[in-house]
């Protein structure tokens, strides 16, 4: 694919004192949209001006109060962690951007002295705070956000290219983490990040690739970016027609995308003795496994998925897209104004949309 290069901002100078955010305020469904104070910054901070952003599964989950963000999420909140921008202000240290800079954000703020943090793992920080779900997110007009979480963009990334990194870099981590090289793989959920997963694994030089899900739409945009075939979860013999496929084996690695107990119970007996299990999905609520046919007789490594690694998965992903191995035209379905967000998630819940961007500002 080519890429036209994105001209560059003037540096913005005067920053309100008043923005938009999205805003979850009680334990009840939904968000509002509301004016509040522009966040103030400390020397190690830099303040974006927040351009476009990506609707998640993490947010609709939120905006539903399901049980996991009844657990996990504390109101009030402004919610929403993909997003990309321009470098509004920066504290007195900062040194490695600078004031009109394009840049996304890396939404895991890690407390950098863990032992994880310490031993190149800062992806699962001891001590985490995930931007829209444990601290003040993306979903507004203005986001303050540390020096090192800060990722400078190639001019050639479109806005809302550049607006699901984080996403994009959640497949690539799953990806690069099951070592999908000449191998079949079989992706159970291709919501975004299980579409975007495809191209990636194929980047990655997977021989095979499947794709699972129970929405017909999802299932047709997996055939266009890649998958050699696809399957309805609802299929009566859907674990023995992949096995069959793959020579009475089962694949050799499976990429769990959904959060689904049902998907994920199908997708690990999907799995061939002593594959790879991949998963990142969250479910809504516990999910109950036959541990040991599923997994220990099986002798399965299973890996859990979180977030991206820091800054690792960054460099793959900007590489993959600045190469053209990824597109992701077809997967992002729907751009909307940021005051639709309610059709937007309305959207996200009939499964009619793959990703959606809001825009904040009138760039598109």
């Amino acid at each position: 694919m080519t890429f036209t290069s994105v001209a560059p901002h003037r540096p913005l100078v005067d920053v309100p004192a008043v923005m938009r955010a999205l805003r979850k305020n009680a334990g009840s469904p939904g968000f509002a949209l509301e004016h509040v104070p522009v966040p103030g910054i400390g020397p190690n901070d830099v303040l974006i001006r927040v351009k476009t952003v990506g609707m998640c599964g993490t947010d609709l989950h939120i905006y539903g109060w399901d049980h996991w963000a009844q657990r996990r999420v504390k109101p009030p909140l402004t919610i929403g962690h993909e997003c990309m921008g321009e470098v509004a202000a920066i504290g007195s240290a900062v040194r490695a951007v600078a004031v009109g800079d394009r840049v996304s954000a890396e939404g895991h703020l890690a407390c950098g002295v863990c032992r994880l943090c310490r031993t190149g793992q800062a992806h699962i920080c001891e001590h985490v705070e995930i931007i829209g779900v444990d601290t003040d997110g993306a979903f507004a007009d203005y986001l303050r956000i540390p020096e090192e979480n800060v990722w400078k963009l190639d001019p050639s990334i479109p806005d809302s290219w550049a607006a699901v990194f984080d996403p994009l870099g959640n497949a690539v981590h799953t990806v690069m983490a099951a070592d999908v090289s000449v191998k079949s793989v079989v992706i159970t959920g291709v919501g975004s990040i299980g579409l975007m997963a495809i191209p990636v694994a194929r980047a990655a030089g997977a021989a095979t690739v499947f794709a699972v899900d129970v929405n017909p739409q999802k299932l047709a945009l997996a055939a266009r970016v890649g998958a050699d075939a696809t399957f309805s979860a609802a299929q009566p013999d859907l674990v023995d027609d992949i096995i069959t496929r793959t020579n009475g084996d089962g694949v050799d690695v499976l990429l769990e995308m959904s959060g689904s107990g049902s998907a994920i119970d199908s997708g690990l007996a999907m799995v061939r003795n002593g594959g790879v299990a991949a998963l990142l999905g969250i479910p809504s609520d516990d999910v109950e496994i036959n541990l040991a046919e599923r997994i220990i007789f099986k002798g399965l490594t299973v890996l859990g998925i979180n977030g991206r690694r820091m800054f690792e998965t960054w460099y793959q992903t900007q590489s993959l897209v600045t190469s053209g191995r990824v597109d992701l035209t077809p997967i992002i379905t729907h751009e909307l104004p940021f005051e639709e967000f309610d059709r937007a998630f309305a959207l996200m819940r009939s499964g009619e949309a793959a990703k959606i961007v809001l825009y904040l500002t009138d760039s598109r």
